[in-house]
């Protein structure tokens, strides 16, 4: 069995410290969002403004944006996947020739980011059937 070192002990700490950190950061800029909003409404309920539907839906949409679409965003990473996949092969492929035990390795680690990158292209497909759907028919939408 191999000995860690001090460093190496501090090194993972720190990079699980840094993804703990990202994790909260997003969570706590969420509720601060969600919060603000709530905030918007009140005022607008005690100004005495009237509101419609449509304002209300808008203020207290989680994205805000009615354009942005599950769909399309599960394609744009696939898109990204895909690709990654191929550089990993490749990069194994040219590990090898300078050592052979590495190709193995990132061969498996390239099929498995390809595999992620269908199933987020197959999500995609997914998410656009139930978009049109959704919509009814005589629609037409990519």
């Amino acid at each position: 069995m191999q000995g860690f070192s001090l460093g190496a002990g501090l090194a993972s700490l720190a990079f699980w410290g840094f993804l703990a950190s990202i994790i909260v950061a997003g969570i706590w800029y969420d509720s601060r969002k969600r919060e603000s909003q709530h905030e918007t409404v009140r005022r607008l309920f005690e100004s005495g403004q009237p509101i419609d539907d449509a304002m209300m839906d808008k203020l207290l949409s989680l994205s805000g944006d009615k354009r942005e679409r599950l769909d399309r965003n599960f394609k744009v990473v696939a898109l990204i996947m895909l690709p990654a996949a191929v550089g990993l092969a490749i990069l194994g492929l040219v590990l090898g020739l300078q050592e052979a035990r590495v190709t193995l390795p990132l061969l498996g680690v390239s099929a498995l980011v390809a595999c992620i990158g269908l199933g987020f292209l197959g999500a995609s497909k997914m998410a656009a059937r139930w978009y049109r759907e959704d919509s009814g028919p005589g629609i037409d939408q990519r």
